[in-house]
């Protein structure tokens, strides 16, 4: 009787189906509140890339900072987790629900490219993304040439020679500051050309190599929530519940810190990153029903990976999975680097101040503050 029970009520396989089910559905609604902030502000607003953001001395305040430290709390006891039975366990469950769409992964990513350029190619006059404009012809031809490549793996690295034509010509037009928001782009072309030549990177499997440009992509695109909440601010009129009733200020600085979090979380261990991109599944997803066909479209390569990302289920070595101490050190030095690889970057580029104190240093004299602030 007690064995059937424990088959029954209490077998392996029934927890691990019941905690795979709780990370695949839990984690993206737990995250749909502040899904919206998912849409990219430049393809909605009005932008100033070369304008003076934020001083770092209001961006570093005491609400970011203890948001920093919630951030590292959930990254230590989710690698605590990872590292015990339940870790396993859930591993296990995932491993269990998404099986049989693994074998899938790279067919998804080629359906998703061929549809996002196929997409931009019959709107017309757009590079990579709505706000990179292009009145030339070729770029339209270029578009069908890359949205055909992926139709077969022979093929797919002249896809991956045109996405890295068009992302050159956006970066001689709009500047390599303004690019820095799209490595996941350069990253698709090389998951293309290295699965299309059977491949890897120094080692490096394509599909990680992918997921590491998704990584930075994101961590860069939460910098410049701090850096310029601003830019978002139209959009709390036009959907007043984006905001969830909390001050624009803060509310950019909270969908900051957790977009940088599980943006990073992509890079570290099996458990984490594949729950990471269950979250940012919901991110995604809830800011096309909330902004429409354009974030649709503009988006849909991301979520075709984040779901690669969570399907991932090949067996890791044990030095796969970190000492829990490490995931907050190592957020913390990629915040340091990307904070300062932002800011430092834009003052060398747009001779733009670091801080308010060398900001106030700068303007004139006479007091006529003009374009200053």
């Amino acid at each position: 009787m007690f064995a059937a029970l424990g088959r029954n009520v209490f077998s392996f396989s029934s927890v691990e189906f019941h905690l795979g089910r709780a990370c695949l559905t839990g984690l993206p609604l737990w995250i749909m509140g502040t899904g919206s902030a998912s849409a990219h502000v430049k393809w909605f607003c009005a932008y100033n890339v070369a304008g003076q953001p934020r001083g770092l001395e209001n961006v570093l305040c005491e609400d970011f900072e203890l948001l920093v430290v919630m951030a590292l709390l959930g990254l230590y006891v989710t690698s605590v987790v990872e590292c015990s039975f339940l870790g396993r366990a859930i591993i296990g469950a995932l491993d269990r629900i998404t099986g049989r769409l693994q074998p899938y992964t790279e067919l998804m990513i080629r359906a998703v490219c061929g549809f996002f350029f196929v997409s931009i190619w019959a709107v017309g006059g757009i590079l990579l993304t709505p706000e990179l404009k292009s009145t030339s012809p070729l770029v339209d031809v270029l578009h069908l040439v890359i949205a055909a490549g992926v139709l077969s793996r022979r093929t797919m690295p002249i896809s991956a020679l045109g996405i890295g034509i068009c992302f050159a010509i956006a970066v001689q037009d709009y500047g390599i500051f303004h690019l820095a928001d799209y490595p996941i782009f350069l990253g698709i072309a090389a998951y293309l050309a290295l699965t299309g030549l059977r491949l890897n990177l120094f080692g490096v499997p394509p599909l990680n190599v992918v997921r590491y440009a998704t990584g930075a992509t994101l961590m860069w695109a939460s910098v410049e929530k701090w850096a310029y909440p601003e830019w978002t601010f139209p959009l709390f009129g036009a959907h007043p519940g984006l905001a969830m009733g909390f001050d624009g200020e803060f509310f950019m600085r909270a969908a900051g810190v957790v977009e940088f979090a599980l943006a990073f979380a992509l890079v570290w261990t099996p458990l984490i990153r594949r729950c990471a991109a269950a979250a940012l599944l919901g991110f995604f997803i809830s800011a096309c029903f909330e902004f429409g066909k354009v974030d649709t479209i503009g988006h849909s390569a991301i979520i075709a990976i984040l779901f690669a990302i969570l399907f991932d289920n090949r067996r890791v070595e044990k030095d796969d999975v970190a000492l829990p101490l490490l995931a907050p050190a190592g957020f913390c030095a990629a915040l340091a680097v990307t904070l300062f690889t932002y800011y430092a970057g834009h003052a060398a580029l747009f001779r733009t101040a670091l801080h308010q104190a060398e900001l106030r240093q700068t303007i004139p004299a006479t007091g006529e503050i003009g374009p200053w602030l």
